[in-house]
């Protein structure tokens, strides 16, 4: 029997004879058929999560089989980096895709004013403004921490829907405060959940997607968990069932992997959401750490030196992946190709169609995730973190060109050090100060901070 043969015309008339049982318009079928729709955005951004503490990046420990699973259904980034080595200022990085201090934010938002080192500028233009411009609904679940009163709430910066904690990081998961305040909000009411606030913001998260299936625009949703942040405090099943399973680990070390293994249950729950309600397909997601682990609460960065709170790798090298079903090749992995959490603002305005027309420090490395050409940008990167306590409110740096990094390890008080990454991964011989690239990381770094001195930074 000989195969039919068809015309784009008689193609055509088929579509326009089924739309028409339905009473469907035949352009609009035609549009529905032939169009892709824009991908739902999942923006899963974890805190204090070390290069170490996952079970794919080498854990022998720990198990994260949902976070795994993920690394593996698109492509893992190897070579990812927080823009600062504390919360703040990356969450600033990932929502503006400029350098923290070029929108106030150079160290972390805090509940008293001489203990807080950041305020969102005014002019500041958050991802959500820019995605609702291209049609989407925009949520924000869990943790903020870019200002707690007006105007710097998230609802006034672009998000339809807020769903959250407002402050730094919890005094306890159970009851939500923060030096006896209570910053856990619906939009701008303040509520007090009961429960473990990652199962709190997992359940928030579930039906948000489930309401949104019934939503005719595709959504943003940013997921920001508190945990594994201090104070470590997973469920008393799961630690226990860390105990049982790793004889002879410490009372610390179980504590945060209990933790870990049970963020890594929360999101599989709302990953299994995507699932159940068809979204998944259709959903661009990403996954990673506003920075590297505390190692004095039991993290591990791997072999990574140094901790959060330091410009040593272990501070701000973080685990990535995005996953875009039947866009993105599955078990893909680039170990090279260096990218910062600002530029997770370009690539998801490029996947979703949203222009740019204002001023990005970040990339679009959308096309590189694709599998598509792309030249990595010949730029020099940096680092900032300004604090108190015995800095006196200075701030410390780092910058970066290629393999070659000038950095102040955890202080504004230390001498500058040049490192050469390609031959001393581990950070341990600074080069002499007459090298070339000394000079030409320090002049980099004088222009950025004249340039970030004209940015204010406190209300």
């Amino acid at each position: 029997m000989g195969r039919t043969q068809y015309t784009r015309r008689s193609f055509l008339r088929v579509i326009g004879q089924a739309c028409a049982i339905v009473s469907i318009s035949p352009l609009a079928c035609k549009a529905e058929t032939m169009q892709e729709r824009k991908p739902n955005i999942l923006l899963i951004l974890v805190d204090d999560l070390g290069y170490g503490d996952l079970s794919c990046y080498g854990a022998a420990d720990l198990k994260s089989p949902n976070i795994d699973s993920l690394m593996e259904q698109g492509m893992r980034l190897d070579n990812f980096y927080a823009n600062c080595p504390v919360c703040s200022p990356t969450r600033a990085a990932l929502l503006t895709g400029r350098y923290p201090d070029l929108v106030g934010v150079p160290g972390v938002v805090r509940t008293f004013p001489l203990d807080s080192f950041g305020c969102l500028h005014k002019d500041a233009v958050l991802l959500p403004k820019q995605l609702k411009k291209a049609g989407y609904d925009t949520a924000i679940i869990g943790k903020w921490h870019l200002g707690l009163n007006s105007p710097n709430t998230p609802n006034e910066h672009g998000f339809d829907h807020f769903h959250g904690f407002l402050g730094d990081m919890m005094d306890d998961y159970y009851d939500h405060r923060r030096a006896g305040f209570n910053y856990m909000r619906l939009n701008d009411k303040t509520i007090d959940p009961k429960g473990h606030a990652s199962d709190i913001f997992t359940d928030w998260a579930k039906d948000y997607i489930n309401t949104s299936k019934q939503n005719d625009k595709p959504f943003f949703l940013y997921l920001a968990y508190n945990a594994p942040h201090t104070p470590i405090q997973p469920p008393n099943e799961w630690l226990e069932k860390v105990k049982k399973r790793e004889k002879g680990i410490t009372e610390k070390r179980a504590k945060l992997v209990g933790f870990i293994e049970h963020l890594d249950d929360c999101i599989g729950k709302v990953l299994g959401q995507l699932r159940q309600s068809g979204l998944y397909d259709n959903t661009l997601i990403i996954f990673t750490s506003d920075n590297g682990g505390q190692l004095d609460v039991g993290a591990s960065n791997g072999a990574l030196t140094g901790s959060k709170g330091e410009m040593l790798e272990g501070g701000i090298k973080v685990p990535f992946c995005a996953v875009w079903p039947n866009r993105i090749n599955p078990k893909s992995c680039n170990k090279e190709t260096m990218m910062l959490t600002m530029d997770i603002f370009p690539t998801v305005c490029a996947a979703a169609g949203a222009g740019i027309e204002h001023t990005i420090d970040g990339t679009n490395y959308l096309p590189l995730l694709l599998g598509q050409r792309f030249t990595e940008p010949d730029r020099c990167t940096i680092w900032v973190r300004r604090e108190g306590w015995q800095t006196n409110g200075r701030a410390y740096y780092c910058a970066r060109y290629k393999q070659y990094k000038l950095l102040q390890k955890n202080s504004p008080f230390e001498e500058m050090e040049l490192y050469d990454l390609d031959k001393d991964p581990k950070e341990t011989t600074p080069l002499p100060k007459d090298h070339p690239m000394y000079e030409k990381l320090f002049l980099e770094l004088q222009k950025h901070i004249v340039k970030a001195g004209a940015v204010p930074w406190h209300e």
